[in-house]
């Protein structure tokens, strides 16, 4: 919110606040955090508790 504020003082026809950019970046954000905690875990998930004891 910080960074608008310049951006709009720097660029023609941009807002200080865009609560449509914003809530694009938190919806783009979240879904790449979400992807990258499910994948690891999806991963742990498939190996048996006894098989990953053995190869540690």
């Amino acid at each position: 919110m910080l960074g608008g504020r310049y951006m709009a003082d720097q660029l023609y026809g941009v807002r200080s606040y865009d609560p449509v950019s914003i809530l694009l970046a938190v919806v783009v954000l979240s879904l790449a955090a979400a992807l990258a905690g499910f994948l690891p875990a999806r991963r742990a998930a498939s190996i048996g508790p006894m098989e990953a004891l053995r190869n540690e």
